[in-house]
């Protein structure tokens, strides 16, 4: 062997020999020194860091079994159901990266009157769920055994308001998908946990109660019963969505054949109520509110899944997604609507659908997507808090506090005057 070979040989080996003592060191920072690096780094601007959601503390909580939380979201990157557009696997990426302005020392809901990220829940973004893209049937049962081990940890606080609901006690996940057919695992999981039918709250712009035949009346297995636009109809066959209190809102969806037979037709799949997009020209977006929560109840026995297809949201608000169906609800309307729901006994949520590959240049879908997780974890955490926090703007006080501003601002313009 050559003299030169050897020689590189031995600063290689020597060179990681090095390196390895160096990195086997532990070094105790002194308590002054530590402070002082904290006084002057730990801090972030919201266009830098880790693309968490919000710049939450993100962990990779499969695999650390000793994490828990009041609230988790969950990344749920599968598209492999859909019967349009795929991309939806990079919907949790980009609803992550548009979340960057939620920081936690500025994100006072002004609508809701509550920092979530600075109130009594600790809310952590536990990655995404390793799902494969080959396997569609092992897809479905990896979805359901992370949302089951998740959703069956601990809570790390008691929220003040106490135990007066069936949700106290277990964490409440919030998914970013992804395609709608995750909302099917998520729904078996909570069964599980829960031990009755939930309560769905579907805003989209499509039933997703349609029979799997509708796609394809010779060619069917078992796995082609699980796509996007039936995976409600499996829930509600499986008995695991409630029949008597869940509601569609947002539709404008096209029905199969020359009639309205796929309103029609009997069976439990059936079993919600309809909020069509051009009812809020009657209603408004509070009446909207009002029909559903005469549908749902607000009862604190019974589980309530929300589910967000961003179709809801019109094209020219939300055109990254799977299936657009033009004449939808603009994001302020949809916002309303949410912060008028906030009373609900949410016990999980996901927010679906946003193909970041069809999205504008401004990221305008993924980034209502954010805002709508954003309103979702607002009122998970505002639904533990004691206190009347009041909500909206201008109407964030009691009403001795208010009156007294109103006076003060008098004097102001009377001085001016």
């Amino acid at each position: 062997m050559p003299a030169w070979k050897s020689l590189v040989g031995l600063l290689a080996l020597t060179g990681g020999a090095v390196s390895c003592a160096h990195h086997g060191d532990t070094e105790v920072v002194p308590e002054h020194e530590r402070a002082e690096l904290l006084k002057k780094w730990d801090q972030e601007w919201s266009f830098s860091g880790i693309a968490s959601f919000a710049h939450l503390n993100p962990v990779k909580c499969l695999i650390e079994p000793s994490e828990n939380y009041d609230i988790a979201v969950i990344g749920a990157p599968f598209d492999t159901a859909v019967s349009y557009r795929p991309g939806a696997r990079f919907g949790p990426r980009a609803i992550r990266a548009a979340s960057a302005r939620q920081m936690s020392g500025t994100s006072f809901n002004t609508r809701a009157g509550i920092n979530p990220y600075k109130s009594w829940a600790k809310i952590t973004d536990c990655g995404d769920i390793p799902i494969t893209p080959f396997d569609n049937g092992l897809a479905e049962r990896q979805m359901y055994e992370a949302f089951l081990e998740l959703g069956s940890r601990k809570t790390v606080n008691v929220a003040p308001k106490g135990g007066d609901s069936i949700g106290t006690g277990h964490p409440k996940l919030v998914t970013l998908g992804g395609d709608h057919s995750v909302a099917l695992p998520a729904l078996r999981a909570l069964y599980q946990i829960y031990q009755k039918p939930i309560t769905v709250l579907h805003f989209d712009a499509h039933l997703d109660t349609w029979n799997p035949v509708r796609y394809s009346s010779y060619w069917q297995s078992e796995q082609t019963q699980f796509n996007h636009g039936s995976f409600f109809h499996k829930a509600s066959r499986e008995g695991l969505i409630s029949n008597t209190t869940s509601a569609h809102a947002g539709l404008r969806t096209r029905l199969t054949g020359v009639d309205a037979g796929d309103y029609t037709n009997p069976g439990p799949e059936q079993g919600f109520i309809r909020i069509h997009a051009d009812d809020i020209d009657e209603l408004g977006p509070m009446g909207v509110v009002e029909t559903i929560i005469a549908r749902t109840g607000l009862d604190p026995e019974q589980p309530v899944y929300l589910s967000v297809d961003i179709d809801v949201l019109d094209p020219s608000t939300a055109p990254g997604t799977g299936t657009p169906e033009p004449g939808g609800w603009t994001t302020r309307e949809f916002i309303r609507i949410l912060r008028g729901l906030e009373k609900l006994n949410l016990v999980g949520a996901d927010i679906v659908e946003v193909s970041p590959a069809y999205d504008n240049k401004g990221e305008t879908t993924a980034l209502a997507a954010a805002q709508v997780a954003f309103e979702i974890i607002t009122s998970m955490v505002k639904s533990g808090v004691k206190e009347d926090l009041g909500g909206w703007y201008g109407h964030l006080y009691d009403g001795e506090t208010a009156e007294a501003e109103a006076k003060a601002a008098e004097e102001v313009t009377r001085d001016e005057l």
